[in-house]
Parts: structure tokens; C-alpha cells; sequence
């Protein structure tokens, strides 16, 4: 893709989710249409689309006809098959990259790719046995979170180990799956973080302020901006997030998260090759939030100014939350974002809202 998009034209979203929902809404918002491939029919993100391919997200058939109905393609969630988004390159343009999609999927190559960066990860141990698993706990003195290597979100996929002995390890291989496994070791940190940005497809870039992250049961809660942590400890992440972005030959927005030390200073946790939960706060506090800058990425335009207007909290909406949503429109400064999703189950994301407050200093 040479020059940008003009209005009219059709970006293709792989995944249908609440992501690829107000990713459609901001393809709109811009004149462009937006086309869902995604196996669930009705899903979110078709409801405010121009249409939906039902399929699965390996099939060929639908993703030539994906890629025959789109000028560019992107995708929400980041275990896209890495084979079909190559598929799609071959056809049409495809941000962010597929490579990028490639080493996040892996978290042992994704903490690889981090350091080579320069960017400095948690310690970590390649586990594909329980031999490996009792090996990397006596080098943790038996503490420690066993990840599955690919797939899991929101701490699906995950064993935590707390002064284990090497014993603890027998069995644990198998019951994870038998499947390649990270340990890694805890991290004594002052608070989570995130910074979420852009690279336009001239490498133009663009980072929002970094948003203080409070997660429960893996599933992060709340935002907050600002995040009242160190200021240069802040500047250096997003220094590191936009040499992230250049190594990967990034097109589109990312989200990391890093871990606050209480001695100053930052380790990477991981990365999401997409918008981003923690970013969600930039369709109240900013001019122009995070999705619409992911579009304006993709297809070629100028970056917006992630500049914010209003301090802001975001908060999810999980499961039976929901039902308080008409209560929340009742607050003054307040907006609503409700993800359409027709069944409520515990642990889901069914929405979120954001908080706004005028900065102390306006």
C-alpha cells in the first residue's frame, strides 16, 4: 500500500470481539467500511460493521474472499493463525505484520525478541518436562507463574508456585497439556503499567501517557491516568515501546505492559500486537483514542495527537457488573461503552466505562 486510503474504501478485521467492535466504529467514523471474519455469527463486532464473513479464521476460501472485498486487513486479538494472516499478505496488505503476530504467540520467543531489543524481561525458563520444571524451580527457590507458551488470556492457561520444592514438578507437565511451557519468576514490582502506541506506515509513531494497571484474578479491573508513577521511569518505557515498534517493522497500535520496580526502573511483561484493554480510557480523555489511531495506521494516514484532556479511570464491566449500567448513566463525566454480547457469564468483558476529572493544573 503506497498512499492512504480514501473514504470508501473497506479495511477487513479478523475477529469479531468487542476490540474488532470499536474498531469498526472507528472505520466508520472515518468513511471506510469494515468487513468481520469471525466463526460466531451476530458477533459483536458485526453488529456495527459493514458486513461478516462467517468462518473460521484458517479458512482459505473465506480469506481469499476476505482479502478479494478489502483494501488492507488487520485483526483484533492476537492468536490469529500466523499461516493465514501470510495467506493474506500474499493478496493484500496485512498490519500490524505477521511477523509481529509470530513472536507475540509464543511467550518464550516473545521474551527473546524483548531482549534483544534492549528491553529487559522477568527471569525465565524454557519448561517442556517436569525435569525442566524441577530444574527451574530451584533456580526460583520454588516460586514462580507456569505459563503455557502459546494461547491463554486473562490468566487462563496459567499454574502458580509458591515455595514448591523440586518435588512439586511431578506431574505438572502432563497436567498442563504436555504442551511447551514458560516458567516465570515473581517479580517484586511497585505497580503495573502499560503503554499503549502507534507507527504509521511511514514510521511515523505516536505513544500515549502510560496508564496504572490493578488486575484480580488475571483480569485487569482498572486504568488510571495519570499514573502517578516515576516520571522517568515512564519516558524510558515508551522510549522502549517505540524501539519495540521499530524492531518489529510495526504498522498499527500496541500495547505493553510493564512492571514498575521500587527501586526505579521497569521490566517488560509482555505484548499485544493490537489495541489494548489498558487503552481503552483514550476514547473519553484523548481527541483521538487509540482505535481510531490504529486505523488511521493501517490505512495509511497521519497519526492523531495522543495528547489527553482529562485525568481518567477506566473500569470493566465483568460478567453480572453489566446491570449497573443504567445506574452509571446517571454520573456527569462519565461514558459508557457496552460490547453487545448476548450472553453474561462470569469472568466476561461485557463493557467498560471511563471516569473523567479536569487535571489539577487546567
Amino acid at each position: 500500500m503506497k498512499k492512504p486510503l480514501a473514504p470508501g474504501a473497506t479495511i477487513g478485521i479478523i475477529g469479531g470481539g468487542q476490540l474488532g467492535r470499536m474498531l469498526a466504529a472507528a472505520a466508520g467514523r472515518l468513511g471506510y467500511g469494515a468487513v468481520i471474519l469471525e466463526p460466531q455469527a451476530d458477533c459483536p463486532a458485526a453488529q456495527l460493521a459493514s458486513s461478516q464473513i462467517v468462518a473460521a479464521y484458517d479458512d482459505h476460501a473465506a480469506l481469499t474472499t476476505l482479502a478479494a472485498r478489502c483494501d488492507v486487513v488487520t485483526y483484533e486479538f492476537e492468536n490469529v493463525p500466523v499461516g493465514a494472516a501470510r495467506h493474506l499478505a500474499d493478496h493484500v496488505p496485512v498490519f500490524p505484520p505477521p511477523r509481529a503476530l509470530e513472536v507475540a504467540q509464543d511467550r518464550l520467543v516473545e521474551k527473546r525478541f524483548l531482549t534483544e531489543a534492549g528491553i529487559s524481561t522477568a527471569r525465565h525458563f524454557s519448561v517442556d518436562s517436569d525435569a525442566d520444571l524441577a530444574a527451574a524451580l530451584a533456580e526460583t527457590g520454588g516460586c514462580g507463574v507456569l505459563k503455557t507458551r502459546r494461547l491463554g488470556y486473562d490468566g487462563k492457561g496459567q499454574r502458580v508456585f509458591r515455595n514448591a520444592s523440586p518435588a512439586d514438578a511431578e506431574g505438572v507437565f502432563a497436567a498442563m497439556g504436555g504442551v511447551p511451557l514458560i516458567l516465570e519468576a515473581f517479580v517484586d514490582f511497585s505497580a503495573e503499567f502499560s503503554v499503549i502506541a502507534a507507527r504509521g506506515l511511514n514510521g511515523e509513531t505516536a505513544t500515549y501517557e502510560a496508564a496504572r494497571n490493578e488486575h484480580r484474578d488475571g483480569i485487569l479491573r482498572r486504568s488510571v491516568v495519570p499514573s502517578g508513577l516515576d516520571p522517568a521511569t515512564l519516558a524510558s518505557a515508551r522510549d522502549a515501546t517505540v524501539a519495540l515498534l521499530e524492531a518489529l517493522g510495526y504498522v498499527g497500535v500496541i500495547g505493553v505492559e510493564f512492571f514498575a520496580l521500587p527501586a526505579g526502573g521497569f521490566l517488560a511483561n509482555e505484548f499485544a500486537p493490537r489495541v489494548h484493554n489498558s487503552g481503552h480510557w483514550t476514547e473519553a480523555a484523548c481527541d483521538v483514542s487509540q482505535f481510531e489511531q490504529h486505523i488511521r495506521a493501517v490505512a495509511g494516514l497521519p497519526l492523531g495527537d495522543p495528547a489527553r484532556h482529562s485525568d481518567a479511570v477506566m473500569e470493566n464491566l465483568i460478567g453480572d457488573e453489566v446491570a449497573k449500567a443504567t445506574a452509571l448513566l446517571a454520573e456527569p463525566r462519565l461514558l459508557l461503552n457496552l460490547y453487545g454480547k448476548h450472553e453474561t457469564r462470569p469472568g466476561r468483558k461485557m463493557g467498560h466505562f471511563t471516569r473523567l476529572s479536569t487535571p489539577p493544573h487546567s
